[in-house]
């Protein structure tokens, strides 16, 4: 494609390159017409000699059928595009679930000329009709050979959503025995977390950890739930996992279960477990989980009922971008902590 200024004489057919403004500041032209002899008049009224035009050659592909041919290429299950307008098309999802990404392939396509794919975070949650990623191509027209790399390159979907599908969770709750209706109140946004994601509870269990039995009890509420063929426990307690031997990860043990991590670095949500029990996971969640606010469960919680096996790994990758907004919820906030 050609770009560059013209005279007036040759800049018919041509599409236009920029916004053109008339005498009271308010915009005449719109970028990207093809100039018809009217056009040539009004900028001859503004005094113009020259104007900046896009040309199309040979083998040009233009804006808006680039975008629509880079974003089919892109896009696999659980995506539909938009309509195409000045080189963008946006993919839509048409299901509540997880969004998966191809890193290494973004990152590849990105790198090339003319063409750009800006899309949400890996595993972030989506919901029909939400906008997922979108498709520019950022001059009037590229080189056909450009989407055709991208076309041969996309044996694989770059983009698609995981749709969440319902899963059997159960929740385990721990304490005194005076605190189990505060705590049962207190943790239910952990409770519709689950549910707003498409699952729901069908196994409760209290625990009293308040003498010597209480691992053992907590073991034996594990093994229950197990057998109860749930597809994920929740625990929570009325004080978080403090250490590597404290309650929940020796009860986890003791049920026959190990644990994959104790502690995450984000904050809020630093105390969060991750344990298994057979294929089952647990989840120990923090005491933010108490609050509505975006805390580490919302970054965990999608990727277990999505059925991925997270690991120790998973867990330390979140400490880049892992400084949320603190939650009001919890007894000493960060802004407290002075010199």
């Amino acid at each position: 494609m050609k770009f560059g200024p013209v005279p007036l004489d040759e800049a018919e057919s041509k599409i236009l390159g920029h916004n053109v403004a008339g005498a009271d500041g308010k915009r005449r032209l719109r970028k990207g017409k093809p100039l018809r002899s009217e056009d040539i008049a009004a900028l001859r009224e503004l005094g113009r000699t020259i104007v900046y035009v896009a040309e199309l050659e040979d083998g040009d592909v233009d804006e808006n059928t680039a975008a629509r041919r880079v974003a089919e290429a892109c896009s696999g299950a659980g995506l539909r595009c938009s309509g195409a307008a000045t080189g963008r098309i946006n993919l839509i999802a048409t299901e509540l679930g997880l969004v998966r990404i191809d890193t290494g392939k973004l990152h590849r396509l990105n790198a090339g000329e003319g063409v750009t794919v800006a899309a949400l975070g890996p595993h972030a949650i989506v919901r029909p009709g939400q906008t997922v990623a979108t498709v520019k191509v950022i001059p009037y027209a590229v080189p056909a050979k450009i989407v055709e790399s991208i076309e041969v390159a996309a044996t694989e979907p770059l983009l698609h959503v995981d749709a969440l599908k319902s899963r059997r969770v159960g929740l385990i709750l721990s304490g005194s025995p005076s605190a189990r209706a505060p705590l049962t109140q207190s943790f239910f946004p952990l409770v519709e977390r689950v549910r707003d994601l498409g699952s729901d509870l069908v196994e409760r269990d209290y625990v009293d950890v308040g003498d010597e039995g209480g691992e053992q009890a907590l073991a034996q509420a594990l093994e229950r739930q197990r057998d109860a063929e749930v597809e994920l426990i929740l625990f929570a307690g009325e004080t978080a996992v403090m250490d590597r031997h404290d309650i929940a990860p020796r009860a986890i043990e003791r049920a026959g279960g190990y644990v994959e991590a104790v502690g995450a670095p984000v904050d809020p949500g630093n105390l969060l477990m991750l344990g298994y029990l057979s294929e089952i996971p647990i989840l120990g969640a923090p005491g933010c989980a108490r609050s509505r606010k975006t805390n580490v469960v919302d970054w965990i919680l999608p990727r277990l009922l999505a059925g991925d096996r997270l690991r120790r790994e998973d867990v330390i990758a979140l400490g880049a971008g892992g400084l949320l907004e603190d939650v009001p919820e919890r007894p000493l906030p960060r802004s407290r902590i002075r010199d």
